[in-house]
């Protein structure tokens, strides 16, 4: 199941974490189609958040077209976006996790991997290469 994780410092709001959590998990592969979210009451008492908190990210799923609630039954995912066949995504992640290592060995941590992935996806954007 979904394990959902806040950080208070990146300045982006709460439920948007969550659905940009929900959003990667599906497009990942690790959320399949008709696969149940966590419940409300679960994910606001685990992450110490008020549950409108949850009800809005869950809302903003749906209005997305990537979850839809059942009633009674909780919250399901309807499509994952763009996955990727599992044997790619292994390879791409052995590769990914290579390079990441080759990043943190000349000294880059974690902020300063998303920054440079950031601006490669920004001059790849600009290429018109993705």
């Amino acid at each position: 199941m979904l394990e959902f994780r806040l950080d208070s410092r990146s300045g982006v709001p709460a439920y948007l974490q969550l659905v940009r959590q929900v959003e990667h998990a599906a497009r990942l592969g690790f959320l399949a189609k008709g696969e149940q979210l966590p419940s409300v009451r679960e994910v606001s008492a685990v992450l110490v958040i008020n549950p409108n908190t949850v009800l809005k990210a869950y809302r903003e799923l749906e209005h997305r077209g990537l979850a839809a609630a059942r009633a009674g039954q909780g919250m399901f995912v309807t499509r994952a976006p763009g996955g990727v066949p599992l044997r790619e995504m292994a390879a791409l992640r052995r590769e990914g996790t290579a390079w990441v290592r080759r990043v943190y060995a000349a000294g880059l941590g974690p902020d300063g991997v998303e920054a440079l992935v950031a601006l490669i996806v920004r001059e790849l954007d600009a290429e018109g290469a993705a």
